[in-house]
């Protein structure tokens, strides 16, 4: 199984990189993003720290690291400042921190993350149809997450994926130890969500090609 949403203590983990990656690896999964909450204040600390300790660990485990940041409540304006500072200190996976119902987010990161052709949407909350078509065209993933909260509006974002085309992922957003999933679960999330239990093979194809890309 792929995760490409995680949090260590950079930001608000419970865990340092390497035993988060070790317990992902006990739980079966092939890949994990390491992506934890950054803005401008931040990603220049975050970013390189996280490529560092990615590289060190792929050396050694199965386990496909992969270092990231999650652009968390940034001014929409600032999204696509962050992306390509991210991009630029070694970052593979770029999430921006979605609309999600259960906490304030500012109006219009969606749009702004999309437009700014992030990696994937996380917890995009009440997406619209039009963008969720404007992801569909950008390749920007759309999250369906099995975090609490978050997860609320994982059926709206899926009927609203469906519609328009967009391709799909689901992540764990794990914070802490017992967030971390097995592929069984996962596939208790994607039923959940109103979709098909094979949608979730679509989505761990969606984020190996995402992983493939040079």
């Amino acid at each position: 199984m792929i995760d490409l949403h995680s949090h260590t203590f950079f930001s608000d983990g419970a865990l340092v990189a390497s035993e988060l990656a070790r317990r992902a690896e006990a739980k079966g999964l092939t890949a994990l993003g390491l992506t934890d909450h950054g803005d401008l204040s931040n990603i220049d600390f975050i970013v390189p720290r996280l490529v560092a300790v990615a590289d060190k660990l792929n050396e050694v485990m199965e386990l496909e690291v992969v270092p990231g940041i999650e652009l968390t409540h940034m001014p929409p304006a600032h999204i696509a400042e962050g992306a390509a500072l991210a991009r630029s200190l070694g970052a593979r996976v770029v999430i921006v921190h979605g609309e999600t119902v259960v906490e304030p987010v500012a109006p219009g990161t969606n749009r702004a993350a999309i437009e700014a052709g992030v990696d994937v949407l996380a917890h995009p909350g009440l997406i619209t149809d039009e963008e969720a078509a404007l992801a569909a065209a950008k390749g920007v993933l759309l999250e369906i997450t099995a975090r609490g909260g978050h997860s609320l509006t994982n059926g709206h974002v899926a009927k609203a994926a469906l519609a328009a085309g967009a391709s799909m992922v689901l992540n764990t957003d794990s914070h802490s130890p017992g967030d971390l999933i097995d592929s069984a679960f996962a596939r208790k999330v994607v039923v959940g969500a109103g979709l098909p239990v094979d949608t979730f093979e679509i989505m761990q194809a969606n984020a190996r090609v995402f992983l493939r890309r040079p």
